[in-house]
C-alpha cells in the first residue's frame, strides 16, 4: 500500500489523532458558551497549538485562517494559533530514504553529492532539505510528508464538523463557503507539479522586478510529492524586525509589490502570508518561497476591489453596492452594506492617505482585530451573511501581509504605492495578460 493513497485506514487514524485536539476544543467552547463553564483558556489555547503544531497535514494551516476570521475564536486562542507558522517537527531519515526512492528511484542517492539526513525546514504538508546536485548546483527539496490525501480529507471534515458546531452557536458568518474555498485550495497544494507551475507564473509575473526572487523548478528532479527547486538564500523577516526602518520599509515596499503586483496587474493573489514564506538576501532581495496556495480571480473581481476603493475614497455608496455584487455577496441591505463598509475603510484606510504612514495607526499589536470583532458583533445582530469564496484568500491575504507590514514597523506612502499599481485600469488588458501568463506557466486559462 502506498504512503500516499486516501485510504479508509488512513483517514481514520487521522480521525484518532486529530479528535483529541479539534473536540477538546469544541467541548470547551461548547461548554464555555451554553453551560457557562469557566476554562483557563491561555492554558488550553496553549495545549492546542503545541497539539497541532505536532500535526503534519492542513489542519495547522486552517487554524492560521481562522485565527484571522473575525471573532472567530477568543482572543487567547487567536494568539497561540497565529504562532503556527513552519516550524512542525520533520520526518526523519527513514521516510526521506523512502520518499526520495518512491520519487525519483532506487539510485536516487547517485544523482546527488550531497543530501543531508535532516531537514532544512518543515511546515504543515512537507519537509525541506538542501542538497546540492551532481553539476554542483544547490536546490531545496520538499518532500510532501506521507498519507498527505488521507490526512487532507479527515482534516476538512473535521473543519466541517467544527465549522457547523460554530455556526450553532453563532449565527453570524455562514461557513458552507469558506469550508468549500479552503477544501479547493489544500487539495491543490498536495499536487506539487501545480505549485511548480505556480512557481513559474510568478517567475513570469515578476521577471521586471527589482528586488525580488522567485525560485526555480527543475522539472527532472521533481514529481506529484516532490518538488525540487533552485536554493535561494536569506535570513528570515523576523530577523530584522529590529533593523534600522530605511532597511525594513525597502523590504515592507518589495513585499507590498511581490503580492499585489500579481493581483492588479494579473488577477493573482497567493493566500498564505506568513513570515515563513519569504527571506531576505545580503544585498535586500526579498526571495519567495512558497507557491502551494495560489488564487487566480477572474478580471472583474480585481475590478470590484479597485471600484469599493473608489466608492470609499468617494462616497458614492451606488458603486459600492455594485462593488460588492462583483465580489459575488447576495442580496445585501443598505445596513449590512454599512457593517461591511467598516471593516472595508480599514482595509484600505492606508490607501487612502497621501503621506508616509504605518499600517495601522493606533489600535494595538492585533492587525485589525478590534476593527473585526465590531463587524462580526454588528453581522451578528443583522442576522448573518454567506460569504463568497473569492473572499476568504483576499481577506486571508489583506489581514495577514498586514500582519507582517505591522510586525516589521514599516512606514511607507502606501497611498503611492497603490495609485501607481492600479493606474489606469483596463480589465480586457488584464485579461489578455492573465491568459499569456497562465499559458505560459502551464496553466489553464480560467473560463
Amino acid at each position: 500500500m502506498s504512503d500516499d493513497e486516501n485510504t479508509l485506514g488512513g483517514r481514520l487514524a487521522r480521525y484518532a489523532r486529530v479528535g483529541t485536539a479539534v473536540g477538546g476544543l469544541a467541548a470547551r467552547l461548547a461548554g464555555g458558551r451554553i453551560l457557562g463553564l469557566s476554562i483557563d483558556q491561555d492554558r488550553h489555547a496553549a495545549q492546542l497549538r503545541a497539539a497541532l503544531g505536532g500535526l503534519k497535514g492542513p489542519l495547522m494551516k486552517v487554524a492560521q485562517m481562522m485565527s484571522t476570521l473575525p471573532d472567530a475564536l477568543p482572543d487567547a486562542y487567536v494568539r497561540e494559533l497565529a504562532e503556527l507558522q513552519a516550524n512542525a517537527p520533520s520526518m526523519g531519515w527513514p521516510f526521506v530514504k523512502r520518499r526520495m526512492a518512491t520519487e525519483l528511484g532506487p539510485d536516487w542517492q547517485k544523482r546527488f553529492t550531497h543530501f543531508p539526513h535532516e531537514a532544512t525546514a518543515a511546515a504543515s504538508l512537507g519537509q525541506v532539505h538542501r542538497a546540492t546536485l551532481m553539476d554542483g548546483r544547490t536546490v531545496a527539496c520538499k518532500l510532501q510528508y506521507p498519507d498527505m490525501a488521507a490526512v487532507v480529507e479527515a482534516d476538512l471534515k473535521q473543519l466541517r464538523l467544527v465549522f457547523a458546531l460554530y455556526e450553532r452557536l453563532d449565527r453570524a458568518i455562514v461557513t458552507e463557503r469558506i469550508h468549500q474555498e479552503i477544501s479547493e485550495r489544500l487539495r491543490e497544494e498536495l499536487d506539487y507539479r501545480r505549485e511548480a507551475k505556480h512557481m513559474r507564473l510568478y517567475r513570469h509575473i515578476l521577471a521586471k522586478e527589482e528586488g525580488i526572487a522567485v525560485p526555480e523548478p527543475i522539472d527532472e528532479f521533481s514529481t506529484g510529492r516532490l518538488l525540487t527547486m533552485s536554493w535561494v538564500e536569506g535570513e528570515k523577516l523576523t530577523e530584522i524586525a529590529d533593523a534600522p526602518l530605511e532597511l525594513r520599509n525597502e523590504t515592507a515596499l518589495r513585499l507590498f509589490r511581490a503580492w499585489y503586483v500579481p493581483f492588479y496587474g494579473y488577477g493573482v493573489i497567493h493566500g498564505d502570508p506568513h513570515l515563513g514564506n519569504y527571506t531576505r538576501a545580503a544585498d535586500g532581495t526579498l526571495n519567495l518561497l512558497d507557491f502551494g496556495c495560489i488564487r487566480v480571480f477572474k478580471p472583474s473581481f480585481v475590478r470590484g476591489v479597485i471600484e469599493l476603493y473608489r466608492a470609499l475614497r468617494d462616497g458614492d455608496e451606488d458603486l459600492a453596492v455594485e462593488a460588492y455584487r462583483t465580489w459575488g455577496f447576495e442580496t445585501l441591505s443598505r445596513e449590512v452594506i454599512d457593517v461591511l463598509n467598516l471593516w472595508a475603510r480599514f482595509v484600505y484606510a492606508p490607501l487612502m492617505e497621501d503621506r508616509p504612514r504605518a499600517i495601522q495607526e493606533g489600535g494595538g499589536t492585533a492587525y485589525g482585530r478590534q476593527v473585526a470583532t465590531k463587524v462580526h458583533a454588528e453581522l451578528r445582530r443583522l442576522g448573518g451573511i454567506a460569504p463568497p469564496r473569492e473572499f476568504v484568500l483576499m481577506d486571508r491575504a489583506a489581514v495577514g501581509l498586514g500582519a507582517v507590514f505591522l510586525r516589521l514597523k514599516a512606514e511607507i506612502n502606501w497611498f503611492a504605492l497603490f495609485r501607481d499599481l492600479i493606474g489606469d485600469f483596463e480589465e480586457q488588458a488584464l485579461a489578455d495578460r492573465q491568459r499569456d501568463a497562465l499559458v505560459a506557466s502551464g496553466l489553464d486559462p480560467i473560463a
